[in-house]
């Protein structure tokens, strides 16, 4: 299946809405081959930016280009981009294999040759032999694929994708997730979708834009956002951290709980300055340990809960009034034990106040 070569680029656009910015001076930009999810809470610009690039909205200022060329006002219809939406949209009245096909038939498209290639399309999300069934006799991963298979057949420019696994139950949704980034990879267009669930974008996306309140927090990969986030907004979101004040040294922290004041190494965003005068260590909880009360080095806290995780624990300890962290560990306590808490052999992020 053939794709365009080309990328796609958002540039600086803003859309208001009663005089509150929806979007915000928003740009990024989505290679041919690459997975970009918009993600963020309800509220965030990432809907609206998605209809932006989709055609179905047209932003106060700034541009939308494909290829090089300007398409902030080209109709949605002749962008040539493939829409995946939140509820898929098939129609139950027609086989598989013929909702694939509806796209095509606008294009003027002989119905032989309708049926051939939305066959192909659906072999390429395997879902071979499944055409002549109804939708309804379909799991929910494979409704999903099915919308996948009727994006793609039309070979867009672009894919876009409206909270596309939204719908599944928890265990599918997890399995489904490496089955789209494959199907999205081999595809090959570039591919923009839309999430507030950062486990999906970090599954998933190739890079992430992360938005807030209309603007853009940081765009990186999952590892960057998580390893080097670029403010306490993105820290505070990204993952299961506790953010804890500390004395920035530069290349180390200096972090005192419980009478106990213990240095951690840490690492930090790109143009990041050398230090800040108010700052937070990021404390995700596999780079925490659960120790024995009064263990040198070690915080001191109270289990204050705890869920299984398969092979480990994950702890919530109470270090202060104001400071509760969560700690990964196959050590075994009860709620209301005393314990210490000590930072692992590895640097931890740090963000500005």
């Amino acid at each position: 299946m053939t794709v365009s070569a080309e990328g796609l680029s958002v540039q600086h656009i803003t859309r208001r809405f009663e005089g509150r910015a929806a979007v915000d001076d928003v740009s990024f930009d989505v290679p041919r081959g690459e997975l970009v999810a918009l993600v963020g809470a309800s509220g965030s610009g990432k809907t609206t930016s998605l209809r932006i690039v989709a055609g179905y909205d047209t932003p106060d200022i700034g541009a939308v280009r494909f290829g090089g060329v300007d398409i902030t006002k080209t109709p949605p219809e002749k962008r040539g981009f493939g829409m995946v939406f939140q509820h898929y949209a098939l129609f139950p009245h027609m086989s598989v294999v013929e909702n694939v096909a509806f796209g095509l038939e606008a294009r003027g498209i002989s119905k032989a040759e309708r049926l051939r290639r939305a066959e192909r399309a659906l072999d390429s999300v395997g879902l071979q032999g499944k055409g002549n069934r109804r939708v309804q006799q379909l799991s929910g991963g494979e409704q999903q694929r099915v919308a996948l298979a009727r994006a793609v057949v039309i070979e867009p420019n672009v894919l876009l994708l409206d909270e596309p696994l939204s719908n599944l139950d928890p265990a599918l949704r997890q399995s489904t997730r490496d089955e789209l980034r494959a199907m999205l990879h081999r595809v090959g267009a570039p591919a923009l979708f839309v999430t507030h669930d950062q486990e999906d974008a970090f599954a998933v996306a190739d890079r992430i834009v992360l938005l807030s309140k209309g603007r853009v927090l940081q765009i990186g990969t999952p590892e960057e956002l998580y390893a080097h986030p670029a403010s306490h907004a993105v820290a505070a979101f990204i993952g299961r951290a506790s953010l804890v004040p500390a004395q920035d040294r530069g290349a180390s922290a200096v972090v005192s709980l419980g009478g106990v004041t213990v240095t951690l190494d840490v690492t930090r965003a790109p143009q990041a300055p050398p230090s800040f005068p108010e700052a937070f260590v990021v404390l995700h909880p596999e780079a925490l340990t659960l120790t024995a009360p009064e263990t040198t080095d070690a915080w001191p806290g109270v289990v204050k809960g705890r869920r299984f995780a398969g092979a480990s624990m994950v702890y919530h300890v109470q270090l202060s009034d104001t400071v509760t962290v969560e700690v990964q560990s196959t050590r075994r306590a009860s709620e209301g034990d005393p314990v210490g808490v000590a930072p692992g052999h590895i640097p931890v992020p740090i963000v500005p106040a």
